[in-house]
């Protein structure tokens, strides 16, 4: 895995009245990033509107540094929910306009799109809101091009709809900084399947996984035998089809050959055979399926840029 360097500096502005799982989607693929590369890739500090906590719906309380003191960060997430006429004060504009001008990515989450628009940060960009809100924010701001899309990205700004767009958004940006390879590493870690076309519209009953219904049956038959994969062939014929028809509904649904998905089932387990127990590293091989620990190490080493001791010796605690 191709990894970026940097650690983001991160800045989570919460406003009173978002919801809790808005906020969880915000902080939570960070977290699970940071723990799953073993170092911070996101060092993320909680800000809030004024000197006192945000209160979320659930009644969560979140303290903060006031969003004035903050002097720049490489990346601004706001999340926000309702009661925005009330929350889009002169002085919480004016601290959005100052942070943009130091030029970090800026991340907004259910209603934290109207804020940016407030504080004329959208004018020119595409964007989108939470669905309850689309209609009435393509009226107040003219000037921004209305997406009903569940993610919009426009230079570096991101919007998302709400708490589901939202994981969507937060994996784009982990994939943009590091690789999509880890970004799903990190979907993974939630259970969440790879996620909707980001341009198609926002939904009131949801909408499909990416995986049709004969890879996901093949992608359990996979999970069931990473420690003796099973030839291409096999794995056809149990699910009544031909090597091609499989290759190909691989292709349409995943965009890789059925090889590469099952390759990255058992790197990933391995992965997290490394980092999260004491396995002997021979063993972790055998698991997943690599008869040979040379040919563990090398595939290893290639998915993820350093090798399993490594990966081991840097790992830390979840956090």
């Amino acid at each position: 895995m191709a990894q970026s360097a940097k650690t983001l500096t991160t800045g989570l502005l919460v406003l009173d009245a978002c919801n809790t799982l808005s906020f969880a989607a915000a902080v939570d693929p960070m977290r699970a990033a940071n723990r799953l590369a073993g170092r911070k890739l996101f060092d993320w500090h909680y800000l809030t509107a004024s000197a006192q906590p945000a209160r979320l719906t659930s009644g969560i309380e979140v303290p903060g540094t006031p969003l004035p003191r903050l002097t720049t960060c490489d990346l601004l997430i706001i999340v926000a929910g309702f009661d925005l006429a009330r929350h889009s004060t002169s002085q919480l504009r004016a601290s959005l306009r100052r942070l943009a001008a130091t030029g970090p990515t800026i991340a907004a989450i259910d209603g934290g799109p109207w804020l940016l628009a407030e504080a004329g940060l959208l004018d020119g960009h595409r964007a989108t809101t939470h669905w309850e809100d689309l209609d009435a924010f393509a009226t107040r701001f003219p000037q921004i091009d209305t997406r009903r899309d569940r993610v919009c990205q426009s230079g570096r700004i991101w919007t998302s709809g709400g708490a589901s767009p939202a994981i969507e958004m937060m994996l784009q940006i982990i994939a943009t900084h590091h690789s999509p390879r880890f970004a799903g590493q990190v979907a993974g870690l939630f259970l969440y399947d790879a996620a909707p076309d980001p341009t198609r519209p926002q939904s009131r009953t949801g909408l499909p996984l990416t995986h049709s219904p004969l890879t996901a049956r093949a992608q359990r038959m996979m999970e069931q035998t990473l420690a003796t994969p099973l030839p291409i062939a096999d794995l056809a014929r149990h699910l009544g089809l031909s090597p091609r028809s499989l290759q190909m509904q691989f292709q349409q649904a995943l965009g890789m050959t059925a090889q590469a998905h099952y390759l990255d089932l058992r790197l990933s387990e391995a992965r997290r055979l490394v980092a999260e127990t004491d396995l002997p590293l021979t063993d972790i091989a055998l698991a997943t399926g690599f008869a040979a620990q040379s040919s563990f190490a090398r595939a290893f080493r290639r998915a993820f840029g350093t090798s399993a001791r490594s990966l081991r010796q840097q790992a830390v605690s979840p956090l």
